[in-house]
């Protein structure tokens, strides 16, 4: 039927009366649609009135031109041709990404928080009953011992590295707890989190390669620290580190490593492109890529031929020094929502009426006292924050643009005020509660989310030791191949750049082993 055949009115008539007419099935046969009017007052009406003749229900008034609308599926059709209607788009779901779930007390004690990583790696289903009988050696920037998720590990050993990097056991830099953390954060009741192997089984030794300040060490260093791995009967060494030169004798290093069945692990690079990063790039070496909590690949993780195996690298909560975290709290009318943190926002609390500061990119004291509601864009974080404290306000929630959560960063900008972050959900649903009450906070913890193929290495390091404690006779190389053939492909089919051949799964490497034998 051409539109343009009938005065709007009829057709706008004609149709409704013909879904009304479609009863019951048409209320079953729904569908939700975002709906953009044409300009102008006029045509707002008249699309408004088409929208209930199609037996359509407003959910969301959006603003004055964008409605969200329940009708029937057929009718969505139809009003999309309407005169007055510049656009109908479906209203897509938006789910919140968990990166932690509480402990259910099976497997792990009540209390804790779980890492999603954990499950998507399946460690939740294979038990490390035997992983007394495997060593992990990490290389990085040591281990907090007096952290309240590690120092109960009974089976933990450490040495300074020739670089003078300072005693293994004090971690300055926070990289090398992180790492420790994914691998045997402790299963303990009311505490903390748990990582891949976390009942006080699995051996590590701890080599630091670099000091406090994190910056970075040699390829000979890490050659000399790889070496001393494998004097301390390392099965397993967890690389989370790389760079952009090969060198010959690193190389060999990690042939002659693996021809004594060592398994050695590295973070294939977080330059979000093609080149290689080393050691990952050796072939002695599993190179290892970052994936998000829905599998999907992280655009910083370096994709290339050598990249092998994938593991969860995005937002990562796991261990750091004692009171060197932070966790950001937001509460608005009563209702406790799970925003992301701004990266340099200093630890404080503010309480205030929730006031719209748009997009932040000019001083308004109508805040001054309230906590500013901010939609990301145009301006960098650090300015909107800073505008908001200008004009008075006490605190600052800065909510995403497109679908989705995010962290964000001041960029080295001292602000006084709390800063934290929001999803675009939570921000549509911020902008009903303005003048409620809200609180945010910044807050001192043990713990932090961190991003990286540094934070999907030790998820690969664990597995490969949680599977291989239950076939002790495998060699390193044999553990590989397993842990390759059964991961759960994602991307294209097949091993490609950017996932390698997939995600890394426990429970189906020791199946594959145990019905195939080791490397089958």
């Amino acid at each position: 039927m051409n539109k343009t055949s009938f005065p709007v009115t009829q057709l706008v008539a004609g149709l409704g009366l013909a879904f009304a007419m479609m009863g019951a099935q048409a209320a079953a046969d729904t569908t939700r649609v975002v709906v953009t009017f044409k300009s102008g007052e006029q045509a707002a009406k008249m699309a408004r009135a088409a929208i209930a003749n199609f037996g359509g229900r407003i959910k969301v008034e959006i603003d004055g031109r964008n409605v969200a609308v329940e009708l029937p599926k057929a009718a969505a059709q139809a009003l999309a041709k309407h005169a007055a209607v510049e656009l109908v788009e479906e209203d897509g779901k938006r789910y919140p990404l968990a990166l932690t779930t509480p402990s259910t007390g099976k497997p792990y004690k009540l209390g804790q928080l779980v890492p999603y990583g954990i499950k998507m790696v399946q460690a939740d289903k294979v038990k490390d009953t035997n992983a007394a009988n495997r060593k992990i050696c990490i290389i990085d920037s040591g281990y907090s011992l007096g952290h309240e998720d590690l120092q109960n590990n009974a089976n933990v050993t450490g040495e300074d590295d020739i670089g003078g990097a300072g005693p293994w056991s004090v971690d300055g830099s926070h990289h090398g707890t992180h790492v420790a953390g994914t691998i045997s954060a402790i299963n303990q009741a009311d505490k903390g989190v748990v990582g891949v192997l976390p009942n006080q089984k699995i051996k590590l030794h701890i080599v630091k390669v670099f000091g406090d300040d994190g910056a970075w060490a040699y390829s000979s260093t890490l050659a000399a620290a790889a070496k001393k791995c494998q004097a301390a009967g390392a099965n397993v060494i967890s690389m989370s580190l790389g760079g952009p030169l090969p060198n010959s004798s690193e190389r060999a290093t990690f042939d002659s490593l693996q021809s004594a069945g060592i398994l050695s692990i590295a973070a294939a690079g977080n330059g979000g492109n093609t080149l290689t990063s080393y050691p990952a790039g050796y072939a002695a070496v599993m190179s290892v890529a970052a994936v998000d909590e829905n599998a999907q690949w992280a655009s910083f993780s370096q994709r290339n031929k050598d990249v092998e195996i994938s593991a969860p690298g995005v937002g990562v909560l796991s261990s750091v020094p004692m009171g060197t975290g932070s966790e950001p709290a937001l509460t608005v009318g009563g209702t406790t929502y799970a925003p992301g943190a701004m990266d340099g926002s200093p630890v404080a609390s503010a309480t205030a009426p929730l006031a719209d500061f748009g997009l932040g990119e000019t001083i308004d004291t109508s805040v001054a006292g309230k906590v500013c509601l901010i939609q990301r864009g145009n301006i960098a974080f650090s300015d909107k924050v800073l505008n908001c404290q200008n004009s008075g306000g006490v605190g600052a929630v800065v909510y995403n643009n497109v679908a989705g959560g995010f962290a964000g960063t001041l960029n080295g900008v001292a602000t006084t005020i709390p800063s934290v972050t929001a999803s675009d959900t939570e921000g549509a649903d911020l902008v009903t509660k303005l003048g409620q009450s809200a609180t945010v906070a910044v807050e001192t913890t043990n713990y932090a989310y961190f991003d990286g193929t540094s934070m999907a290495t030790p998820h690969v390091s664990a597995v490969a030791a949680l599977v291989w404690s239950y076939f002790p006779t495998c060699t390193g190389e044999q553990i590989r191949q397993s842990l390759n053939k059964s991961a759960k492909d994602l991307d294209v089919a097949g091993r490609d750049s950017k996932t390698g051949y997939g995600l890394v799964q426990a429970l189906a490497a020791k199946k594959r082993i145990a019905a195939q034998g080791c490397g089958n």
